[in-house]
């Protein structure tokens, strides 16, 4: 089904619809439902008395139209106001051939019926057989579905309606169906219980239900007659909107998300490109991150100089890859607040924000600070660092090459001194999102590699998926690096077992990192440090959707590759199913050093 409103959903406002069985004027109806506060209207797309016999004479011959005419609306009601559905005598996957050949005549032909399955009781709207399994239905329509949009070639225009029923589902398959394409639910009246005012109302597991639809922007539409007295169907709107305003506030997170969902973005090469200014303002507006700093600076001067040397130790901090300067600002309020003499070094190889450092060092800071214009791996420090402190971590946690430049950079710390961050690992999830898969096909570029879009990751805001199992650790880095080799290549297998039925489309990226002490930053969904926003996920996409069996286990093969003048990453699939070896040698994706 496509939605036919864009509506104002995110907002407030559900965008909603009302669904009639039989519509005999098109335009009258449309007003009504206007009218009841309803944004759009569901009818068949044959009126009942045009239905057509297209394989036996004499009905074969009947003359007129097979549906109404388009002229009874403008085409932007038609495009905007109305949903068409299949009519219910339409059955393509009808075991009855004059049924089926009928149908075919009126709709394109769709051979889904389940070979177990030799009535065609998956079809929409039909009952399930009296005592059949629920589980089992579950499992069998979701499975209609996921064949269909195969058939489809997981065309983005094919979505989901789901009809909601009076017994939910067990949360895992909700889980499910909310990491597909939804469009739109059906709530039949029927649903509906009754307050002691009289009102319409959803039991609590249907509300949950109802936000989270609400979340991905699902249109609603209102099924059946009224079913509270003398309540009209106005009052079943209004309680929806009820329920749209009073869902729990976004959080800052998701405020600062809101129109990044499922959006792909590029990772930033800060090592290889200079970043421009408007990319440091983002960053800087996170109000946990460079709390977080500060905290681990403080608690690190305090072990590090006692109290009674407080006065004459004077700790040499180097801030590597400074920016515009928040990191510095951070080690001074930490020195303030820890009543500690620092002096601190700002190395930064952008030029762009270099001239901002400078700012801040002939307005605020003074001969406390010195700014350094360099790349920190080339350059030699007057004296050794007590500490390095430095935010190179990107959403995958190594993926801006902070091994790489910290290890480069390790000859400036003395014997015993402290990096700040002082580790991080990466972690990794199995997901189902047709949705980001659909977006990763829209990625290709005509010079490149017919598959090269599916051979490198993307920053993403994860919105519309389903995570199929919890994160794994990956690839884990210390600081100091205890290796005199500092070899940073690394290979991990990771095996994930797999609770339902479902398709593999890819991996979610995530870290932890411990700054100091337990002082920590985590974009990892379990452990996510509260409001901060400076890193979305990351997402390693595969070539090829994988049918995953309930109960199997999910196997990936990931690679980190490391040479003198560049990184890549290299993965693949290795069970229920091989897939193909993603990015060889690093042809579609690589990190410059």
């Amino acid at each position: 089904m496509a939605a036919a409103a864009p509506g104002a959903a995110g907002a407030a406002r559900v965008s909603s619809g009302r669904d009639l069985s039989c519509v005999p004027e098109v335009a009258g109806a449309l007003g009504a439902v206007a009218r009841q506060g309803f944004d759009f209207l569901c009818l068949p797309l044959f009126h009942p008395r045009h239905r057509r016999e297209f394989a036996l004479e004499p009905a074969k011959g009947r003359p007129g139209p097979q549906t109404r005419s388009d002229l009874l609306l403008s085409g932007r009601d038609w495009n905007t106001l109305i949903v068409g559905k299949l009519s219910p005598w339409i059955r393509p996957d009808s075991p009855l051939e004059h049924v089926r050949r009928n149908s075919e005549a009126v709709w394109v032909r769709v051979p889904l019926r389940a070979p177990e399955d030799e009535r065609d009781a998956l079809v929409a709207n039909e009952e399930a057989p009296a005592g059949g399994d629920d589980a089992d239905a579950d499992e069998r329509t979701w499975t209609w579905w996921h064949n269909f949009r195969t058939l489809c070639d997981y065309n983005k225009r094919v979505g989901v309606a789901l009809e909601v029923g009076p017994d939910l589902p067990a949360a895992a398959a909700i889980d499910r169906w909310l990491g597909e394409p939804v469009k739109a639910a059906f709530l039949p009246t029927r649903l509906f219980l009754t307050n002691k005012k009289g009102f319409p109302v959803l039991s609590r597991p249907h509300q949950r239900l109802v936000c989270r639809l609400l979340k991905l922007e699902v249109q609603v539409v209102v099924v059946g007659a009224p079913r509270h007295g003398r309540r009209p169907l106005g009052s079943y709107l209004q309680y929806l909107e009820h329920l749209g305003q009073h869902r729990p506030p976004p959080s800052a997170y998701e405020l600062f998300a809101r129109g990044y969902e499922d959006y792909l973005q590029s990772p930033l090469q800060p090592l290889m490109d200079n970043l421009e200014s408007q990319t440091y303002e983002v960053f800087e507006k996170d109000p946990i991150k460079y709390s977080q700093y500060q905290q681990a600076i403080y608690k690190c001067l305090l072990d590090r100089v006692p109290e009674e040397d407080k006065d004459t130790n004077v700790q040499v901090v180097m801030v590597l890859g400074a920016g515009r300067g928040p990191l510095v600002n951070a080690a001074l309020r930490a020195a303030r607040q820890a009543g500690r003499r620092v002096r601190v070094y700002a190395v930064e190889k952008n030029p762009n924000a270099v001239v901002t450092l400078e700012s801040w060092q002939y307005e605020e800071w003074g001969a406390q600070v010195t700014v350094v214009p360099r790349d920190m791996r080339g350059w030699g420090a007057p004296e050794g660092a007590d500490l390095v402190v430095s935010e190179l971590l990107g959403s995958f946690g190594d993926n801006e090459l902070s091994p790489e430049c910290l290890d480069g950079a390790q000859h400036c710390l003395k014997a015993g001194g402290v990096s700040i961050p002082s580790s991080y690992t990466s972690f990794l999830a199995p997901i189902s999102s047709s949705k980001l898969y659909n977006e990763v096909r829209g990625c290709r570029e005509r010079d490149r590699h017919p598959e090269a879009q599916f051979e490198m990751p993307y920053v993403v805001r994860l919105h519309n998926f389903h995570q199929l199992a919890p994160p794994q650790p990956c690839f884990s880095f210390h600081h100091p690096n205890p290796d005199p080799a500092h070899d940073n290549s690394r290979y991990r297998r990771l095996d994930f077992r797999v609770g339902v039925n479902t398709v593999l489309h890819g991996f979610a990226g995530y870290f932890e990192t411990t700054l100091y002490g337990d002082i920590t930053l985590s974009i990892r969904p379990e452990t996510h440090s509260p409001g901060m926003f400076s890193w979305f996920p990351i997402f390693f996409p595969i070539k090829q959707p994988v049918a995953v069996r309930a109960g199997e286990e999910v196997s990936v093969s990931f690679w980190r590759c490391a040479t003198p003048h560049k990184v890549w990453y290299e993965w693949a699939v290795t069970a229920p199913a091989c897939s193909a070896l993603h990015n060889p040698t690093g042809r579609s994706y690589t990190i410059g050093l």
